[in-house]
């Protein structure tokens, strides 16, 4: 780990992957609510990553007007809309994999053993990181309709020379 809550990915991990500086807007669990105030902080993001429970498919292309999106299904995407959104999706993003899944009480592999540097779901409404066996681990929390007494949040993942570090916001009503 480099501070600032940063991962450092070892150097034999990063080996032919091209390094670049990335902004990657973290957002989950809309349930078909698009605040203005997440579309404001979204602007400018490099990509963006949708960990499920969208809503309706507005949401989906309000996001893809931004930056490229990929999105993963919720437990509650159900409509035919949804039908053809991935459970899961693995993509690269400067040079580190990335691993988005709605629930991850679903999460099927060891990312360790799939050389996953990073982990992106949603479903708890809760924003949190965590670190385990070299792999950092980021729900970006809610910004949907409030649920109990849990913040309205939003993130970013930033990735930079191998490192990549979350950063959390909470958006007004």
């Amino acid at each position: 780990m480099d501070g600032a809550g940063s991962l450092r990915v070892s150097p034999q991990r990063r080996q032919g992957r091209a390094l670049t500086v990335l902004r990657v807007g973290l957002i989950s669990d809309t349930h078909g609510l698009m605040r203005p105030s997440a579309l404001r902080f979204l602007h400018g993001c490099d990509h963006i990553l949708h960990g499920g429970d969208i809503g309706k498919p507005q949401i989906l292309e309000t996001l893809a007007a931004i930056a490229p999106l990929i999105a993963v299904r919720g437990n509650n995407d159900t409509g035919e809309w949804a039908q053809n959104l991935p459970e899961t999706a693995q993509i690269q993003l400067g040079g580190l994999a990335v691993y988005l899944i709605h629930d991850l009480a679903q999460l099927a592999i060891d990312p360790t053993a799939a050389r996953v540097d990073v982990i992106v779901s949603g479903h708890s409404h809760k924003p949190g990181e965590a670190r385990r066996d070299g792999v950092l681990y980021v729900n970006p929390g809610s910004c949907g309709p409030r649920r109990f007494s849990l913040p309205i949040s939003i993130a970013e993942l930033r990735i930079e020379n191998g490192l990549a570090s979350a950063h959390f916001t909470q958006l007004a009503e």
